[in-house]
């Protein structure tokens, strides 16, 4: 099946799609494995399973030890890389276009022939208990869970991808190869390549790379509920950390672009509203900024900002209000503005071939479909300030989650905060 310009998909006997993005005039070729699963699909019993299952796919095959699976592709001059989020988990690297079919060997080999050696699992399991911590200790980075447990609390949504310390030290064997087992199938997984490579050799290659891949079982993901909530955790720290948010729409829902735009708008650049406001005319932050993540069926909509103690107090009135302000003071000039640059942004990705590999094996997970670019722009200027305008309101009808980290002497009650937002 062709797919737009330059993009070509074709399914397997077991399921798995191979989909190819054609680039004309490069010598490199990015590829790699995307698989439709992550930290929602675990139980609570063994959050951060998904995570430690990629780290171990890289310590080794019977047919290689973790060095050669480093060495083998860096001999080439290419890299491998991996991560996991709460719904997807990937397996990718780039390399010269004549290096291809070793880079997808050495990736089909730890997908599927994992030894997930008990002695390299306590050595890793180790490892990534230190990145659990070091993501406690940078309160930046640690917030943004804080924030999702909020907002999902008690639900796979709201778990940690890195997984919690008490179950990430229990995590066995049987546990890594059951989750490998029950959801790194065919169906579950595409092989994404873009640069210099064709279709037709790349489904070649899968085919004969791709045949040990488990049978496919059924599973039942859990439906996520949002709730408007409230973290504070005080902690003897230069800065005060602070994100508040709201829900927001899933990936398939007819105003993701428009909740996008939005995002811009309100916190997406130097001249977005509220580093105008925030720091540029207050003074109030070093850093602020907006975000949407978009989910299979709900969404959450943030706004970062990290102050001085002393300055808590001013800045949560002033974001608050700029948030309402949104509603009903929305200009065309600035929906313009926000259009400009998250085309911009689409179009400047072409450039690069890890990113056209990756947008087409995500969209593959998420869509069933490779999305052509055209599509994409025409979806962006379709957004009309009445759909900002209806984004704007839809966020406002949830209940906000406020989380904070550092000195909180002056923050407001999350009733005042609530209170702010019009609730």
């Amino acid at each position: 099946m062709s797919a737009g310009t330059g993009i070509q998909v074709t399914t397997l006997d077991n399921g798995l799609r191979v989909v190819t993005d054609s680039m004309v005039g490069v010598e490199t070729v990015s590829l790699g494995v995307w698989v439709g699963v992550g930290t929602r699909d675990e139980t609570p019993e063994v959050n951060g399973v998904a995570h430690l299952v990629e780290h171990m796919l890289f310590k080794g095959t019977p047919k290689r030890d973790a060095y050669q699976i480093s060495s083998q592709i860096e001999d080439v001059g290419g890299h491998l890389n991996a991560y996991t989020t709460r719904e997807h988990t990937a397996y990718y690297g780039k390399v010269l276009k004549e290096d291809a079919a070793l880079a997808l060997d050495i990736v089909s080999d730890m997908v599927q022939h994992a030894s997930l050696d008990a002695e390299e699992l306590v050595k890793e399991r180790t490892v990534v208990l230190q990145e659990i911590g070091q993501a406690e200790d940078t309160p930046d980075d640690i917030i943004f869970d804080h924030f999702q447990a909020t907002a999902f609390p008690g639900q796979a949504l709201g778990r940690p991808v890195l997984g919690l310390p008490e179950i990430v030290e229990k995590l066995s064997r049987d546990d890594l190869t059951a989750y490998v087992q029950g959801h790194y199938s065919g169906p579950a997984m595409v092989v994404a390549a873009s640069g210099r490579i064709e279709h037709a050799r790349m489904v070649e290659m899968a085919g004969e790379m791709f045949g040990d891949l488990p049978k496919p079982q059924s599973w039942v993901q859990e439906t996520a509920t949002y709730h408007g909530g409230d973290f504070r955790d005080e902690r003897d720290l230069e800065q005060t950390h602070l994100v508040l948010g709201f829900e927001a729409v899933g990936v398939h829902h007819e105003d993701n672009y428009a909740t996008q735009v939005l995002s811009t708008l309100l916190g997406g650049g130097m001249s977005s509203r509220l580093f105008q406001e925030v720091r540029e005319k207050r003074g109030l932050v070093y850093s602020i900024y907006s975000f949407a993540s978009h989910f299979a069926e709900t969404g959450l909509f943030g706004i970062y900002a990290g102050t001085g103690p002393e300055q808590v107090a001013e800045l949560v009135p002033v974001v608050c209000g700029e948030v309402v302000g949104v509603v009903g003071t929305i200009r065309e000039e600035e929906v313009a503005r926000a259009r400009a640059q998250l085309k911009s942004s689409l179009v400047m990705a072409l450039e690069s071939s890890m990113a056209r590999c990756e947008q087409v094996g995500q969209q593959m997970l998420i869509h069933g479909r490779p999305i052509p670019v055209a599509e994409m722009l025409a979806r962006v200027d379709a957004v009309d300030v009445a759909a900002v305008e209806r984004c704007a309101r839809r966020l406002l009808d949830s209940a906000p989650v406020v989380t904070a980290l550092g000195p909180l002497d002056g923050l407001e009650s999350y009733d005042r905060i609530r209170t702010r937002l019009g609730h």
